[in-house]
């Protein structure tokens, strides 16, 4: 090989070199820009969860129930591009130990989908975020429910979607276990349970007693409001689950933050 060869062929090593080196710098370069974009979008997030998490802890107060600080989560990845757009795929809102008016709530999961923010008011805290649909989720636990009746050994549970009630009584000198389901429905934002056809467990009911059956179930027949839920939800539909009545509420067209 020639000197001139030699000389050629280090110089072509030399720009391999260095145009390797220069992809490596820009894959670098990217990569560090990723990473800061992606942290700038967590932050962001992170700023608008806490702006409504204070919002709706400010709400919650002045209904006059007690809850945990409530937990906020924006749906939807990048959040900066929703910002810009002023336009947010959903936000979750988890309320814990939801207490007021007698009836306490383990958990309210609130859901808000079509929700419209401005610039500003993400910016400076200042303005409105509007929903345009608002669901609330929570149970009501069958020892709370049964705790309304005021009956020792009341056992409430879900079987088939029907709300299914036990009571061992005493009748006519004889102790028996009455037996029957009960009706769920929801009237004026409060939820109503109707027992009817209380029988012996088994059908082993002596006809004398049938007047003693109507009475008990009178008695275990219940109604309760929920705690004054946030956003101005209303209840629409309660069903029996196997942890306890299972109650969605909703609400159209409201503000989350103000």
């Amino acid at each position: 090989m020639t000197t001139y060869q030699m000389a050629g062929w280090e110089t072509d090593r030399r720009q391999r070199r260095r145009g390797r080196r220069a992809g490596v710098t820009v894959l670098v370069l990217l990569l560090v820009v990723a990473v800061l974009l992606v942290v700038a979008d967590r932050v962001g997030a992170w700023y608008a969860e806490r702006r409504i998490a204070d919002e709706v802890q400010q709400e919650v107060a002045q209904r006059d129930i007690t809850s945990d600080r409530p937990e906020v989560q924006v749906g939807g990845f990048p959040f900066l591009t929703q910002v810009l757009s002023g336009e947010y795929r959903s936000v979750s809102i988890t309320l814990r130990d939801v207490d007021g008016g007698g009836i306490r709530l383990p958990e309210l999961d609130v859901r808000a989908t079509g929700v419209h923010a401005e610039l500003r008011t993400i910016r400076t805290g200042q303005g409105e975020a509007r929903a345009d649909q608002v669901t609330g989720t929570a149970t009501v636990s069958y020892p709370t429910i049964a705790a309304l009746a005021n009956q020792p050994g009341l056992q409430l549970s879900a079987q088939d979607g029907q709300l299914r009630v036990r009571l061992p009584v005493e009748v006519l000198g004889e102790r028996v276990t009455l037996t029957g389901t009960a009706r769920v429905r929801v009237d004026d934002n409060r939820v109503r349970v109707r027992v009817s056809d209380l029988d012996g467990e088994g059908g082993r009911l002596p006809a004398a007693a049938r007047d003693v059956a109507d009475t008990y179930a009178e008695r275990l027949s219940v109604s309760f409001q929920l705690p004054p839920l946030p956003f101005g939800l209303t209840v629409e539909k309660v069903v029996a689950q196997p942890e306890g009545l299972a109650v969605t509420a909703t609400a159209h067209g409201v503000p989350i933050t103000s």
